[in-house]
């Protein structure tokens, strides 16, 4: 283990008059788009850390915790402007696990609403942070241009919790409500 200290203080009073710095020491003020996409990040990995709190299996666990680090990857491209950390095979693992996942399930006939087991209804509560944390990005990268890559790693990303709601409830044998259609 190093001995290499990141954080020796939280309480920095730093943005007390509403102002945080970038990795790279540009303040910014807290609703700056930069500060925005940022926070929407870490909203989406704590809400991942609760989906995994809810006793998902170990694969399940082991790929939420992957995508829990690849979102530290994207925050670091936030906060170091010009830092490129997520690349195609991040965005293509995502497809991945969403065809595993999409193979134990039978064809969708209409959509679904949220809900189900307590695990899959936080996959479905994750999906929309995730939509929100994609919009966030967008925004910035309508200021300052984005890692392609992680643009389409957010929109993966969405897609994948909404499959993996419906795999979660599929293995716990909790029926899907269907939108009703009338």
């Amino acid at each position: 283990m190093s001995d290499k200290h990141r954080i020796s203080r939280v309480t920095t009073r730093g943005g007390d008059r509403g102002e945080s710095s970038l990795a790279d020491g540009t303040r910014l003020a807290k609703d700056a788009p930069a500060m925005e996409a940022m926070g929407a990040l870490d909203e989406l990995g704590a809400a991942i850390g609760v989906l995994v709190s809810q006793g998902v299996d170990e694969e399940v666990r082991a790929v939420l915790e992957e995508i829990q680090q690849r979102l530290f990857d994207l925050g670091a491209e936030v906060a170091l402007p010009g830092v490129q950390k997520l690349d195609a095979p991040d965005v293509a693992q995502l497809e991945n696990w969403q065809e595993g996942f999409s193979n134990e399930l039978p064809p969708l006939k209409e959509f679904v609403l949220a809900g189900g087991a307590p695990a899959a209804a936080w996959c479905h509560h994750v999906r929309t942070v995730a939509r929100y944390t994609e919009r966030r990005m967008v925004s910035l990268h309508h200021e300052q241009p984005q890692n392609p890559a992680s643009l389409q790693y957010l929109n993966r990303l969405s897609d994948l919790f909404f499959v993996l709601a419906r795999a979660l409830n599929h293995r716990q044998n909790h029926p899907e409500i269907l939108w009703r259609n009338d």
